[in-house]
């Protein structure tokens, strides 16, 4: 058998995983920026309903994506690779088709509730918008959970270039249609909306699309037998069901902020009551939605160059150490990535809080996105940056849980903070609005991170905690005197964000980011440690074990 992966190889996949989700964050920062401009967060429904209606895919996305499918999947058709390559191939075929007929239904049934509301909503009003933009965004829920899969088998056949820029397709759709074919209707908002929508779409078909010819190079052949991969294919399923909550209870969590905003906002009426609590004010003004959206995009830029791009990189490395059984060396390593990951999160954190505000506005604030829309995204991106640790942490978490074959725990733990996130949303909208929803899933990640890790130590591997904690607070007390030097700094530069000059706004958010960064580096390094190194690799390995 081939030799696995070392720890370079782990961190070129890492380093090939990292710069594809750079560059889709560069690219989707500038379609952020292009889409804020044209719309604004309150010159109307239209944003909103836009960001509403794409959650739904996007949900499903991130389900199988970054949660159930990625983490069931590849384990299993790694095994059938090793034992019989002709069988892994047929394993894949009938998962690409019973996906296909799975969310071909899933539209189906989405497109009559989509006519339903239609149908009993007035003309005119903000449901309709909704509707229209969601019967058009839903079919891309098909095409982006297949390419999902494709992205999936490419990894386990050690392929990470392609699968890492796929993703970038969606960036240039988008922003083709909000370039090039937007300002074809500059009066009607919701064209414009449904000429994205539809750009949205076809990127999804691209995904799919531009993967295949790289499958069929390594072997890839459409063979249908289900008969031949009933015993992986229920194996999958056992692994896949009890995962598909566990893995994704932060995207759910932002899914239903989203939809907790739309359902509390005024709509753009100052006057209006929501007459199912008993006609009392809403708490939330129209383009609440869109600011959740824009301060959750600003987390997802560190979640996806770190969190994601380490927990996809080392996962092969947990199954080996579980197939093995190996409980101590999975134990060490996920103790050293989690070490590494809270290193990198805590300055992106630190500095999501500290620059909110300059972040913003040097991101957003031009066109129809007003200085108020960008106090008012900051807000957001400051509750969203106190959980960028725990947003980081869960994915290579859950993927230690998972590679132990244990998905009972994340599943139901998953499934409380869910329903603590509903409390909480509930008890903080009032009080803080948008920006309540924000810090309920930030405490709900924080929560569900912790404990998985004692509950891991317990049962699995022993954890050296001692390290971890060691590690937290060298990285707090790190971000702690990057936060003094970066407010100092930014005050020493008072006024230079109100400046229109977008070099100037730049440049006052650059220079006291840079030395808040430094001053973290420099911290790091008097505190001592190591922790960004990971536990040497074996010499040797095992051969896998045949399945009984």
């Amino acid at each position: 058998m081939k030799r696995p992966a070392t720890r370079a190889g782990i961190a070129s996949a890492a380093l090939l995983t990292s710069m594809g989700a750079l560059l889709g964050r560069v690219l989707g920062l500038v379609r952020d920026m292009a889409t804020a401009a044209l719309f604004g967060l309150s010159q109307g429904p239209v944003l909103d309903a836009l960001i509403i209606a794409l959650r739904v895919p996007n949900l499903f996305r991130a389900l199988l994506g970054e949660g159930a499918l990625a983490s069931s999947y590849l384990p299993v058709f790694t095994a059938e690779k090793e034992r019989s390559p002709a069988t892994a191939w047929a394993l894949a075929t009938v998962v690409f088709a019973r996906m296909s007929w799975a969310l071909a239904a899933v539209v189906v049934f989405g497109e009559l509730c989509y006519a339903l509301v239609w149908w009993l909503s007035p003309p005119g009003s903000d449901n309709r918008v909704l509707a229209l933009l969601g019967a058009i965004l839903l079919p891309y829920a098909m095409p982006v959970c297949l390419a999902v899969q494709l992205s999936a088998t490419l990894n386990a056949l050690g392929r990470f270039a392609l699968p890492a820029i796929v993703p970038i397709l969606f960036n240039i759709c988008w922003l083709a249609a909000v370039w090039l074919i937007a300002p074809r209707w500059p009066d009607s908002p919701a064209t414009q909306a449904a000429a994205i929508a539809t750009a949205v779409v076809i990127s999804g078909a691209l995904q799919v699309v531009v993967q295949l010819p790289a499958l069929r190079r390594l072997g890839f052949r459409f063979d249908h037998r289900p008969a031949v991969v009933a015993e992986p294919l229920g194996e999958l399923a056992r692994r896949f069901l009890p995962l598909l909550l566990g893995a994704a209870a932060v995207q759910i969590n932002t899914f239903l902020d989203s939809m907790i905003a739309w359902g509390l906002s005024d709509g753009g009426d100052p006057e209006h009551r929501i007459a199912w609590l008993g006609g009392v004010r809403p708490p939330l003004s129209q383009g609440a939605a869109a600011a959740i959206y824009f301060g959750e995009r600003m987390y997802w830029l560190p979640l996806g160059l770190l969190g994601l791009a380490v927990a996809t990189a080392i996962f092969p490395r947990f199954s080996r150490h579980a197939a093995e059984r190996r409980t101590d060396r999975l134990a060490a390593d996920l103790t050293a990535a989690t070490r590494i990951v809270l290193f990198l999160a805590a300055p992106a954190a630190a500095a999501l809080v500290l620059f909110a505000v300059p972040l913003t506005r040097l991101l957003f604030e031009r066109g129809a996105f007003s200085t108020a829309d960008a106090v008012r995204a900051a807000r957001v991106v400051t509750a969203y940056g106190l959980g960028v640790p725990a947003f980081c942490a869960l994915p290579i978490i859950l993927r230690g849980f998972y590679a132990a074959g244990q998905t009972r725990t994340p599943s139901m733990l998953a499934a409380a903070m869910v329903l603590l996130n509903l409390l909480l949303n509930v008890v903080l909208v009032w009080p803080m609005a948008e920006a309540g929803l924000a810090v309920s899933t930030s405490v709900c990640a924080t929560l569900q991170a912790i404990i998985l890790l004692a509950v891991f130590s317990r049962t699995i591997g022993r954890l050296d905690r001692r390290a971890l904690a060691a590690a937290a607070l060298r990285t707090a007390a790190a971000a702690g005197v990057m936060a003094v030097v970066g407010a100092a700094t930014l005050r020493a530069l008072d006024g230079w964000s109100d400046q229109q000059g977008l070099m100037v706004r730049a440049i006052a958010l650059l220079v006291p980011l840079s030395a808040a960064v430094i001053a973290y580096l420099v911290a790091v390094l008097c505190l001592g440690g190591r922790p960004w190194t990971m536990p040497p690799e074996p010499d040797s390995w095992d051969s896998p074990k045949p399945r009984p």
